[in-house]
């Protein structure tokens, strides 16, 4: 059986990935920053919650976790006109959760499988934002996607002939409520013009990328990046 760390399972991308991994025969840890019946509480804000979280989950694992998935994320505005103070807190909170933390955990893995001589796979779940930026308040959020996607290419050049395997999917919108704020917030159904599509990703969608990433992608296909914004950045 195959154990998956699962970060951000607690809603949206990350709550579809937990069933459609579980539906395939996973055992998949679950993170949520608050703690329930089935998911591990860490708060990524904690500098020292990646390492907790990884502890604790490669003890109930029983000692090998066999992909871990990157999904835990903070999408909140920052304006420029602002404090001082508040964009730089803003902007250390969101690169802590959504790029820090990740590579904390991929580093955790990566050391893991190699004390194990094992393979492993990281799945980075990254934003079309990584690529394209965003918008005036997201600087930080699109600094952070970046990273991720370097971070993963960088994991996946070092590492893949050890049988280390990294893969990154990059939404562009998607149908979850931190997804819904920000439409709301640009205008509504009228950003969707930008769509060719002509509509957002679903939770369901994106989680069938991850389960492709984490159990059936080759490993030739390891540093690959996949896309899904409906057309509205093709690079």
């Amino acid at each position: 059986m195959t154990t998956i760390l699962l970060t951000g399972a607690s809603r949206g991308i990350g709550a579809a990935a937990l069933a459609a991994l579980e539906a395939r025969g996973c055992r998949v840890i679950g993170q949520a920053t608050r703690a329930s019946e089935s998911l591990l509480a860490a708060d990524f804000a904690e500098p020292q919650a990646p390492q907790v979280l990884w502890e604790t989950a490669l003890a109930q694992a029983g000692g090998a976790i066999d992909v871990l998935v990157n999904n835990a994320g903070l999408f909140a505005e920052n304006p420029l006109d602002g404090s001082d103070i508040a964009w730089l807190d803003g902007w250390e909170d969101t690169v802590r959760i959504n790029l820090t933390a990740a590579a904390q955990l991929s580093r955790f893995a990566v050391r893991h499988w190699q004390d194990r001589g094992a393979a492993g796979r990281i799945v980075h779940v990254a934003s079309r934002a990584g690529h394209r930026g965003d918008s005036p308040a997201h600087w930080h959020y699109a600094a952070a996607k970046g990273g991720m996607l370097a971070l993963h290419k960088t994991i996946a050049r070092q590492y893949a002939a050890q049988g280390i395997l990294s893969y990154a999917i990059a939404p562009g919108f998607t149908d979850t409520g931190m997804a819904g704020d920000y439409l709301a917030s640009r205008g509504g159904p009228a950003l969707l013009a930008d769509i060719p599509l002509g509509r957002v990703a679903t939770p369901e969608e994106i989680a069938t990328m991850i389960v492709f990433c984490a159990l059936d992608a080759p490993p030739s296909m390891t540093g690959a990046t996949l896309d899904a914004n409906g057309a509205s950045y093709v690079r």
